[in-house]
């Protein structure tokens, strides 16, 4: 595998949809920066957030996780607890192919802020908005940008003779094609 560069990201998103809408360059002119950067795309978080509350103290479980455990609000800005988490999803659609992964990695000006983003692979053949947790690991509350830049895709393109043999959209992945905030499934 290769780690793929601004060129082969600008030349499948043109080509091939892999991410809608696209910013072909870095934006960042008053805003967390967003959009194609060297060897990666920086994703943005949309303004529909779910925010971690404790209020019917239920137990966080993911084999039957309880609704109620969050507070929907759709905002410009999100504040998030201390000590304390939000889900949300990209602003960006993405379609990944068959001969590449991906990795995502938060994003250093939230990360010197104590807020950590969590994003698992997108994996080959999977496509949606991806569900992000955004985690503030500070006693103090923390603000989290809707539309602004949020954290890093790296793309990782298989050799010709190395494509997977069962895709997430072979395998059915549960999380294929979600279009808003996904809580766990079973």
């Amino acid at each position: 595998m290769s780690i793929k560069s601004d060129q082969w990201i600008c030349r499948m998103a043109r080509e091939h949809g892999m991410i809608r809408p696209f910013e072909d360059r870095q934006l960042r002119k008053g805003v967390i920066s967003y959009g194609v950067s060297s060897y990666g795309y920086d994703i943005r978080i949309a303004d529909e957030f779910k925010v971690f509350t404790n209020l019917h103290t239920s137990i966080v479980d993911p084999k039957s996780f309880d609704p109620k455990s969050f507070v929907d609000f759709k905002t410009d800005v999100c504040i998030i607890p201390p000590n304390s988490f939000a889900l949300a999803r990209t602003v960006e659609f993405f379609k990944i192919p068959r001969n590449v992964l991906t990795i995502c990695v938060g994003k250093s000006t939230y990360a010197r802020c104590g807020i950590i983003v969590n994003v698992t692979p997108f994996e080959p053949e999977w496509e949606g908005y991806a569900t992000l947790e955004v985690s503030n690991t500070t006693p103090l509350p923390a603000k989290i940008y809707a539309n602004e830049g949020i954290a890093q895709v790296l793309f990782f393109e298989a050799a010709p003779d190395d494509v997977c043999a069962v895709s997430y959209a072979d395998k059915r992945g549960k999380y294929q094609g979600q279009v808003e905030v996904t809580l766990p499934r079973m």
